[in-house]
């Protein structure tokens, strides 16, 4: 991505989450980025094409981010654990997007639609190793739908806790794996 595209992302990015993305213009964009319309639509022939790349771009480096992680790891408990620390830092360093994507997760528009849909997929990745785990004996026989939502639900209210305290990464893994990973382990 070059300079300029990186420039109206970020700036695209940064207004979404203040603002709303109906509550953010065109013009408020390019105002702050510094360059003409003409320059925006080069890049982007709308507001609509900059959230969906946004959305697009931040679920990505998500769901790779877990790929990676997780293909390291043997036993997909330590795969579940991988999945918290990588969200934790995802939600930690990319605010704005997750406030994005859960500002818009309600409703019936294309916004909603398709954040739905990016979410939908990076939960199966989850689901996938909770379905492996209990096969294998290493997760306890849960619901995997509604634990994977537990998952992301429970990392994204960090943000509220990162509001009001200072958010430490690894103290907030470890609180979490011992409220949520431990229970799930698989006990004779």
């Amino acid at each position: 991505m070059n300079k300029t595209k990186r420039k109206i992302f970020e700036t695209s990015m940064k207004l979404f989450a203040e603002k709303g993305y109906d509550g953010t213009s065109i013009e408020e964009i390019t105002s702050v980025v510094g360059v003409a319309k003409g320059t925006l639509y080069y890049h982007f022939s709308s507001k609509e094409e900059i959230f969906n790349f946004l959305v697009e771009e931040g679920m990505n480096l998500l769901k790779n981010s877990i790929k990676i992680k997780t293909n390291k790891q043997e036993k997909y408990i330590d795969k579940l654990r991988a999945v918290l620390l990588i969200q934790i830092k995802i939600v930690a360093k990319y605010e704005n997007f997750i406030s994005i994507v859960l500002s818009e997760l309600w409703g019936n528009s294309s916004r909603s639609i398709t954040c739905r849909n990016y979410l939908n997929e990076y939960l199966e990745i989850i689901k996938e190793i909770l379905h492996k785990g209990i096969k294998n004996k290493e997760i306890r026989i849960i619901d995997k739908n509604i634990v994977a939502d537990e998952i992301f639900g429970m990392v994204c209210t960090s943000l509220y806790y990162a509001k009001n305290n200072e958010l430490v990464i690894e103290k907030l893994f470890k609180e979490q794996d011992n409220t949520l990973v431990r229970g799930l382990r698989y006990s004779e």
